[in-house]
């Protein structure tokens, strides 16, 4: 088959991306290579798959190019490319997260009416949830976001739902927990903990610690979205979720022991649009499509390491 991945130089577009190309796929690769983070990051993501006969590269906003053709003699879609982050999405930034968030996804779905495709897979996010009031997770907890990263990630999963329902658009939304693996995103937790462990800086912790997260190694993800790609979902939400919740300070034990060295950890203040827990309840996803994560927290961990001990070497 033929798929379009939005986002391919990101941390979970690439990974995505050479995985169907090895399941024997021809990808599109749509990628504007932002500087949210360093673009020579996003280049070194994309290095293999330059290498692939398989694989073509768009360089480019979707906002910028003609996506009538983009979608022509597509089978698959997966949109992944987003304005990233819950604390950058405050003041004159949001107006990024509204434009890649929002109009991008609109009009993305727009050029999909009636392109016969095979299935539409949007990534969003635990960030639509907001402070939970009970764990695990399920996709009928009130959708209450307290960032406005999340407000776009749930406006996008509200216009897949009536593009859906309206022109019979085949999407299904995937709201991800806390992806974490190799080619992390060097501003989200697990990576600057390594980092900086390996430099022998110390680690700087929002709030006490005490706070959880459902972490979701990224190959557990890429399995989502090939499975909800491939089975016949529901044109709804589902959750992806990694089944490790654990507190920062208890991750941070476990990498001194995967790093073998002792970690110097300063606490700050908490950030606006952080949640306190995130626990997901994948039994959905397990029953529709058949996901089910297959890495512990430890495994994963083990892989970042060896990654990022190689970054720094």
């Amino acid at each position: 088959m033929r798929a379009v991945v939005t986002g391919v130089a990101g941390f979970i577009g690439s990974h995505l991306a050479e995985r169907l190309i090895k399941d024997g796929h021809d990808v599109v690769g749509v990628d504007s290579f932002t500087p949210y983070y360093s673009v020579s990051i996003k280049e070194s993501n994309i290095e293999e798959l330059n290498r692939s006969p398989r694989f073509r590269l768009i360089r480019s906003s979707l906002l910028g190019i003609d996506l009538d053709s983009l979608l022509s003699d597509v089978d698959l879609v997966f949109h992944l490319a987003a304005q990233a982050g819950v604390r950058a999405s405050w003041g004159n930034h949001f107006r990024d997260y509204t434009r890649f968030n929002v109009e991008a996804t609109q009009e993305l779905l727009e050029a999909a009416k009636g392109k016969g495709l095979s299935r539409f897979v949007c990534a969003s996010s635990s960030s639509v949830y907001g402070e939970v009031t009970q764990l695990p997770v399920t996709e009928e907890h009130p959708l209450k976001p307290v960032s406005p990263y999340g407000v776009t990630k749930l406006a996008a999963e509200h216009l897949c739902g009536i593009y859906a329902k309206s022109f019979g658009v085949p999407v299904v939304s995937l709201r991800f927990f806390t992806v974490y693996g190799p080619r992390q995103r060097p501003d989200m937790a697990i990576h600057k903990f390594i980092a900086a462990a390996l430099k022998g800086q110390p680690v700087e912790v929002y709030g006490d610690g005490m706070q959880t997260r459902d972490f979701t190694f990224v190959k557990d993800v890429v399995d989502g979205c090939m499975l909800a790609a491939t089975n016949n979902p529901k044109s709804i939400p589902y959750n992806i979720g990694g089944g490790s919740r654990i507190t920062v300070n208890d991750l941070l034990h476990l990498l001194e022991r995967i790093l073998d060295m002792s970690i110097k950890v300063t606490y700050i203040d908490k950030q606006r649009g952080d949640v306190t827990h995130t626990h997901s309840d994948c039994g959905l996803a397990k029953s529709d499509f058949g996901y089910s994560p297959k890495h512990t927290l430890e495994e994963g961990l083990f892989e970042e390491a060896a990654w990022l001990r190689e970054l720094c070497d």
